[in-house]
C-alpha cells in the first residue's frame, strides 16, 4: 500500500506545477513540461469537462455504481485521459466511465494523463522509456502499452520495434487489462506474479476468476499449482461432467455422512452411470491437512 501512496505524492506533486499561471504549461516545449508528459497528475475533477465530441452518450446505471464501488474499494487503478484546453481547463480524451463513477461516489480529485500541445512525440519517447524501467509491476507495463495503443496509434508489429520486445510478449501484457480489477490490484500490490495473472487470463467468467485467486491468496498456490486449477475448472475429466453424475445412492449418501461426521468436513462424492466415482476430502490449511493425514493413518 506504501506503493500507491507514493504514487498519489508524486501526483500531487506534478499538480501543483500546473497550478502556476506564471509559468503555465503549454507545449512540450515549456520549462517542466517533461515532468508532466506521460506521468500520472492528480486532478480537480471541477477543471475536467467532458467531451462534447464523445460518440458514446449511453451509460448503463448499474454497471456504473458497480464501477463506483470498486473505485471506493481500490481507487482508480487506470488514469483517465484528459487533453489541456487552458490554465487549469481540461477536456476528457479517455475514461469517462471512471469519470462519472468517481464524481457518483463524491471524489474531488482523479488521477490523468495530461495532453499538451506537440507533445506526441514526446509522449511516445517518455512511455518506451517508462517500460524500459526495472521497477514497474506487470499492469503497469500492460498500461503503458495500452496508451500507446491508444493514444500514439502504434500497432503491436509497431510496439515490439521501438521497445524491443516479440509481439507475443507485448499480446501477453496486454491481456493482463481483461482481469478483474481486484486481481489486477493484487498484482500491482505484489500478492500474486504475472505468471498468475497469466493463467488466470484463460478463466472467461470475472467470478470464477475472481474464486481461483482467493484460492491462490489463501493456498499461496505456485503459478504451476494454478494453471492446474485453471485447467481443470475450463476442461473437467469427462467422467465427472453434469451429463454423466448423477444422483448418489441412498448407501453412498449414508456413507457421506459418516465419511463427514469422521473427518470433520463437508465430503464432497460424485457417482457415474456406470458405478464409479470420486471422493473429495477439502482442507483448509496445513495444520488442517495433518489432522486429516492423521486420521487416515489412523484408519488403516
Amino acid at each position: 500500500m506504501a506503493k500507491a501512496t507514493k504514487k498519489q505524492a508524486l501526483g500531487r506533486g506534478l499538480s501543483a506545477l500546473l497550478k502556476d499561471p506564471v509559468n503555465d504549461i503549454k507545449s512540450a516545449e515549456d520549462k517542466n513540461a517533461d515532468k508532466v508528459v506521460g506521468n500520472i497528475v492528480e486532478l480537480d475533477i471541477s477543471d475536467i469537462e467532458i467531451n462534447p465530441f464523445q460518440p458514446r452518450t449511453n451509460f448503463n446505471d448499474e454497471t456504473l455504481k458497480e464501477l463506483a464501488s470498486s473505485i471506493r474499494e481500490l481507487g482508480v487503478i487506470q488514469p483517465i485521459t484528459v487533453r489541456k484546453l487552458a490554465f487549469n481547463k481540461y477536456q476528457l480524451v479517455s475514461g469517462e466511465r471512471r469519470f462519472r463513477a468517481s464524481k457518483l461516489i463524491g471524489n474531488t480529485t482523479i488521477p490523468a494523463y495530461i495532453r499538451i500541445a506537440n507533445d506526441q512525440e514526446s509522449l511516445e519517447m517518455a512511455l518506451v522509456e517508462n517500460i524500459q524501467r526495472q521497477d514497474l509491476d506487470p499492469i503497469e507495463i500492460a498500461l503503458s502499452y495500452q496508451r500507446l495503443i491508444d493514444e500514439i496509434k502504434l500497432t503491436q508489429e509497431q510496439m515490439s520495434e521501438r521497445v524491443g520486445k516479440k509481439r507475443s510478449t507485448i499480446a501477453n501484457y496486454l491481456r493482463l487489462l481483461k482481469l478483474d480489477p481486484i486481481i489486477q490490484t493484487g498484482m500491482r500490490d505484489g500478492f500474486i506474479s504475472m505468471g498468475h495473472g497469466r493463467a488466470m487470463i484463460n478463466i472467461e467468467n470475472q467470478i470464477d476468476q475472481l474464486e481461483v485467486y482467493e484460492k491462490i491468496i489463501s493456498n499461496k498456490l505456485s503459478v504451476r499449482a494454478t494453471e492446474a486449477l485453471v485447467k481443470n475448472l475450463n476442461n473437467p475429466t469427462e467422467d465427472y461432467t453434469e451429463k454423466t453424475v448423477q444422483e448418489p445412492p441412498k448407501h453412498i449418501k449414508k456413507g457421506i455422512k459418516e465419511f463427514s461426521e469422521y473427518f470433520g468436513h463437508k465430503i464432497d462424492v460424485k457417482v457415474t452411470k456406470n458405478g464409479s466415482g470420486k471422493i473429495t476430502i477439502p482442507f483448509h490449511s496445513e495444520e488442517d491437512f495433518n489432522r486429516i493425514k492423521k486420521l487416515v493413518q489412523r484408519a488403516k
